[in-house]
């Protein structure tokens, strides 16, 4: 990443990505990047689809609202989608985008939506979630974007977990206060297991749920301080600590 260019414009585009292939722009993307970045022909602009890595375009302008992109190289080959697992209590519109964006940001590389005994509502817009995504991969130099499955209640999302996966969930009342004590108590940090993060909603998780989730066979509680956390606050700060101590920022 230290010469990653990142003065050129970067687009999520859904057809297949090789050289020469050429993108007709959606006039709400051509006028971005003629009117608003006033990027001109010849311009690069960087696309990817999550498939085939990133590629370098160039702008063929066709009129003052009218444009499409010319493949020229690749430049970044596709990585994996990173095997991180981000499970959430759903929260209001506008902080239900904010914690997409920034779980996309951390590194989850599956998003999914869990209803708690306390969730504060039952309705999800995947197409939102998926938009909020793709702009967080957009503007962060993402390549691969979050697998986005079906929202569903919290014993089913138990129950699909892989035994194998550590999971993570935030407990104000966890045995261990420390952090990341608690982290290099439940797996070691040179060989860590897939791993996945659950965030319960801003009532917390009711006795029943609490005592479900610490049935589960490799489950660790994480204390994240002296302090009440929003939801979405509460999630970045699991995510940071997660990275930095099993993932892949440590």
């Amino acid at each position: 990443m230290a010469h990653y260019d990142f003065t050129a414009p970067r687009l999520f585009v859904e057809p297949d990505l090789r050289e020469g292939t050429v993108l007709p722009l959606e006039r709400a993307q051509a006028n971005y990047l003629l009117n608003v970045l006033r990027r001109g022909p010849d311009d690069p602009v960087l696309v990817f689809n999550g498939r085939d890595g990133e590629w370098r375009t160039r702008i063929a302008q066709n009129g003052r609202k009218s444009a499409e992109l010319i493949v020229v190289e690749r430049l970044r080959p596709q990585p994996g989608r990173a095997d991180l697992h981000y499970l959430f209590a759903p929260l209001k519109t506008a902080r239900l985008d904010y914690l997409a964006q920034k779980a996309v940001e951390m590194g989850a590389g599956t998003i999914r939506p869990v209803f708690t005994r306390y969730t504060q509502g039952e309705r999800i817009n995947l197409d939102r979630l998926r938009a909020n995504a793709i702009e967080a991969a957009e503007q962060c130099g993402i390549l691969a974007i979050p697998d986005l499955p079906e929202a569903v209640r919290l014993p089913v999302a138990l129950a699909e977990l892989d035994p194998a996966r550590l999971l993570v969930f935030c407990d104000e009342d966890a045995p261990v206060a420390d952090p990341v004590a608690a982290l290099r108590e439940a797996a070691d940090p040179a060989a860590p297991p897939p791993l996945a993060v659950l965030i319960g909603p801003e009532g917390g998780f009711s006795p029943e749920e609490r005592d479900m989730i610490a049935a589960r066979p490799n489950t660790v509680a994480l204390s994240l301080g002296p302090r009440i956390l929003r939801a979405d606050t509460a999630a970045v700060v699991a995510l940071a600590l997660v990275q930095s101590v099993l993932g892949d920022t440590r």
